[in-house]
């Protein structure tokens, strides 16, 4: 077994954490990372609006507060879905200008300048005016493809032309933003000649736009991304990294971001028109199933190592109960340690793996409640799994019966850590007194 895990540890080591660390640093993959984080705090007020506008209660109640919010949300349902339009609707024009910022600073260019003309170009392509009014069709999840492309095209753009000086420059003495204006003219121009007639070339081939043909090329991708393999891969390569010290989850949820955003876009289409949600497997599914109180669902061992008898792990209980209830487990990680730790390698690998089949099986047989909004991933594992599902008690439920599967997964590997640690501290007491017997020099 010793000579099993030290391979493990050897390719782990040898190929996969270099692989990792130059995916991680990529910078493409960063500028996603980063226009996803500029867009979430819009993303999750569009989502929560949506849970208001369809409140949490059956059709046929006749207890007053609920059915008061039922006929005040029916009745007003055109003007409340207007924030959540202007948000969850627009999301890709908020990732656009994120990824053109963050490409941006990569490549020593001003953000602002550089995130509009990434915005400009993916409205080149994503908003066709039809009758006077541009459709907002693929302005949202549909569209997150396209988004990501033109916006890293409309930046490398705009950073080859400056690196190779084809560019309008005026005298030193014309202010910056006008000078800064001027500049970027050139860019604009290009970009123009070459998507537009891209986007028309391919509608009068094939009668789609860009989007919607990028959408049908990545189609069978996104449909995928929602299956108990695609979950358990990813839950797999997370937890392979995480536990080699490398920030897996980072790598993992900038892979699986833009698949996530277009199905919980379906999702939230389905529940606006009545229908059943389509998808499983979403960031809420993700954040407070798989991970409750951080990276291998630590928040129950963190209860576990409050009540150990080494005085050690207790001390990293202390420390880690509070920051692992808003899923930050840092200093049980590195604490315990769980990270190159033998001891936990199993249960960190296989209690987000077990439980997320645990948790696809019970909401694949509709048992539990689908994701349909988008929470802060700081929520707390159960409320965050019911604020996620419109507050149903059902991943509530969930979650906590993960939390026990994790705790009892944890347990005799904890256990068996405790001994170890319990007789290096007795030796540590022994030799004490022993060394203070010695007389100084």
């Amino acid at each position: 077994m010793s000579t099993l895990y030290n391979q493990f540890v050897s390719v782990i080591e040898r190929q996969i954490s270099p692989l990792a660390g130059r995916l991680g640093q990529q910078k493409y993959v960063q500028a996603i990372r980063d226009g996803f984080i500029a867009a979430l705090p819009f993303m999750i007020i569009g989502s929560f609006m949506l849970v208001f506008i369809f409140p949490p209660f059956s059709p046929e109640t006749q207890w007053g507060f609920a059915r008061a919010w039922l006929d005040f949300s029916a009745k007003y349902q055109p003007q409340l879905l207007l924030p959540f339009q202007l948000s969850m609707g627009l999301m890709t024009l908020f990732i656009s200008v994120g990824i053109g910022a963050s490409l941006a600073r990569q490549n020593d260019l001003d953000p602002v300048t550089t995130g509009l003309l990434c915005l400009m170009a993916f409205l080149l392509v994503a908003a066709p005016l039809k009758d006077g009014a541009i459709s907002m069709q693929y302005l949202s999840g549909q569209g997150i493809f396209t988004a990501l492309l033109t916006a890293i095209y409309a930046a490398e753009v705009y950073a080859w032309l400056k690196r190779n000086n084809i560019t309008i420059k005026l005298p030193p003495q014309v202010p910056t933003g006008v000078a800064r204006s001027f500049e970027v003219l050139i860019p604009v121009l290009v970009i123009i000649l070459t998507l537009h007639p891209l986007n028309l070339l391919i509608e009068s081939a094939t009668g789609m736009i860009l989007p919607e043909a990028i959408m049908s090329l990545v189609k069978p991708l996104v449909a995928a991304s929602d299956s108990l393999p695609a979950m358990l891969l990813a839950v797999l390569l997370c937890q392979v990294l995480w536990f080699a010290g490398i920030h897996g989850a980072l790598i993992v949820t900038g892979i699986m971001n833009p698949f996530w955003m277009a199905n919980l876009a379906a999702n939230q289409a389905a529940m606006a028109a009545g229908q059943a949600l389509p998808h499983i497997f979403l960031q809420g599914f993700w954040d407070h199933y798989l991970l409750i109180g951080g990276v291998g669902s630590t928040l129950p061992l963190a209860f576990l190592l409050l009540r150990s008898k080494a005085a050690h792990l207790r001390s990293i209980g202390k420390m880690g109960i509070v920051p692992g209830l808003f899923n930050i487990n840092e200093p049980i990680l590195f604490g315990a340690p769980i990270v190159m730790n033998p001891v936990f390698f199993l249960p960190f690998l296989l209690v987000p793996m077990i439980n997320a089949t645990l948790a696809w099986f019970a909401v694949d047989m509709g048992l539990v409640a689908r994701v349909m909004s988008l929470t802060p991933w700081t929520t707390p594992g159960p409320i965050g799994a019911s604020w996620a599902a419109n507050w149903a008690i059902s991943p509530l439920l969930l979650s906590l019966f993960c939390m026990f599967t994790a705790a009892a997964m944890y347990y005799p590997f904890l256990k068996a850590y405790e001994r170890t640690l319990l007789k290096q501290e007795e030796v540590d007491e022994q030799e004490s007194p022993t060394l203070a017997a010695v007389p100084a020099r």
